[in-house]
């Protein structure tokens, strides 16, 4: 990717010092000014072509279309729940997160939830500075030979099973990208929810907040449950339904929760925090100093390394750029040189395709078989779309790339990835695109290339194995 011009930089919130030093460094003027009001940051913004935030400051499409001369917006934490990602693109800005700076304080939070739902700790305390002594009443349970449900495998989910192995705990999982035969090799047996709900002493969920997790713990499945069952939430508000998880908690069908994060932070709905039997904090899942020394390290580097044209890591809003062959530009610099309009802010090669689309000029690029938009990540394309899918997260075209469009059923990609076991190609990535008359593709990064596609053949629609 073509270096960036980025000459100062707004730090809107208490981001670690280690950010300002690093871009400081590297010839970047900072300014720090936490607590801006929307007004006072929609007035600020304007002198500023980067901005990092945490997860306090909200950057609304009101704020970005204020900020003439931005150019990237850094998010040192996970997610960008806070920014306007669509208006941001719109404006040619790049967008990008550190989603790995805090998985080990996400984790650990997430087992300090377990251990206290089981003894009752929190609860314990507060007698305790109420002046009682209620042995009785907080008998707890071990985590000795319980079962432990975790719902997403990715980082934090990971970490947090061999924690817990270590109290003895089994730890069980479900996850629709992880293959099982990765996940056994860290002690934990994959299955469907549906395998998974009734064996559970402890649930935790570990994903996104996407419309496929959002009340993924609703009425239905805590039914599905065992009477009893104690819950924990440390990743967004939202994936477990917290009316049904009221309820639940009313009738005793969920022994306890552990909640960090809520559908609205705060929460005005105290129904929850003040029940007895629900641990509660302020969104604490990457407060540690190593969290925060992690991101705002991580964060200043990635923008560092976009600005010196090494590398786009991080990044959610990546350029679009119509692909040919491997890296062919020369179509987006038309789009960006045909819909240019004489003002400095006109399209660039960040958002010439969401224009061109706005000005109803459809541009793809044809191949033999199919039609590919992409864009260019540091030196390596992605695939963003094929035949009109767009994929959820862009496919780096490197390496050994199996693409496959099938009917979406939740027993495809675990025989799809057993099926590469035995051809003993090992699971690197995973990106699937939106869903269209029923059918998706999916693209899987592989160890080794596939010589013979016969055996997946008759389990999908199209398959084809390309090597970069």
């Amino acid at each position: 990717m073509a270096p960036v011009c980025v000459r100062r930089i707004l730090i809107s919130e208490s981001v670690d010092p280690c950010c300002k030093k690093i871009l400081q460094e590297n010839g970047i003027e900072v300014t720090e000014k936490q607590n801006l009001t929307k007004d006072e940051l929609v007035a600020e913004i304007k002198d500023y072509e980067g901005l990092v935030v945490r997860s306090a400051t909200k950057i609304t499409a009101e704020i970005i279309n204020a900020a003439d001369n931005l150019k990237i917006i850094g998010r040192a934490g996970t997610g960008v729940d806070n920014v306007d990602v669509d208006a941001a693109t719109k404006k040619g800005i790049i967008v990008m997160n550190t989603p790995g700076g805090n998985t080990v304080s996400a984790a650990e939070l997430t087992c300090a939830m377990i251990i206290s739902l089981s003894r009752h700790v929190p609860q314990a305390v507060m007698s305790m500075k109420a002046g009682k002594w209620e042995r009785k009443k907080f008998m707890g349970s071990e985590l000795y030979g319980k079962v432990l449900g975790i719902i997403g495998l990715g980082r934090i989910g990971k970490e947090v099973a061999t924690r817990m192995q270590s109290f003895g705990m089994k730890t069980i999982g479900y996850d629709p990208i992880t293959p099982p035969e990765v996940s056994a090799t860290w002690g934990v047996e994959q299955m469907s929810l549906e395998q998974l709900w009734p064996q559970c002493d402890y649930i935790t969920v570990h994903t996104p907040l996407m419309p496929s997790t959002t009340g993924l713990l609703n009425d239905a499945t805590f039914a599905e449950c065992k009477k009893g069952v104690k819950v924990v939430n440390c990743a967004r508000g939202g994936i477990i339904d917290e009316d049904a998880l009221l309820r639940a908690l009313e009738s005793g069908q969920c022994g306890g929760a552990g909640l960090d994060v809520f559908v609205e932070e705060p929460p005005k709905n105290r129904a929850l925090v003040d029940h007895f039997n629900v641990i509660s904090c302020p969104h604490l899942g990457a407060s540690t100093r190593e969290a925060q020394a992690r991101c705002g390290q991580e964060i200043a580097l990635q923008i560092v390394d976009m600005l010196k044209g090494r590398e786009l890591v991080g990044a959610v809003s990546p350029p679009p750029l119509s692909l040919k062959s491997s890296c062919e530009l020369l179509s987006s610099a038309a789009l960006v040189g045909l819909l240019k309009d004489g003002s400095r802010n006109g399209p660039n090669l960040i958002n010439a395709l969401t224009a061109a689309k706005e000005a109803g000029i459809m541009l793809s690029v044809n191949g033999i078989k199919y039609t590919a938009t992409g864009s260019i990540q540091g030196d390596v394309p992605v695939l963003l779309d094929l035949n009109g899918s767009e994929f959820r997260q862009p496919v780096p075209l490197t390496g050994n790339l199996l693409f496959f469009k099938a009917a979406v059923t939740p027993q495809l990609l675990p025989t799809v990835t057993g099926v590469l076991a035995t051809a003993g190609a090992e699971v690197q990535s995973f990106s699937t695109s939106a869903t269209r008359g029923g059918d998706q593709w999916s693209c899987i990064g592989l160890s080794t290339a596939l010589s013979d596609l016969a055996a997946l053949k008759s389990l999908v629609k199209e398959v084809a194995a390309v090597s970069i």
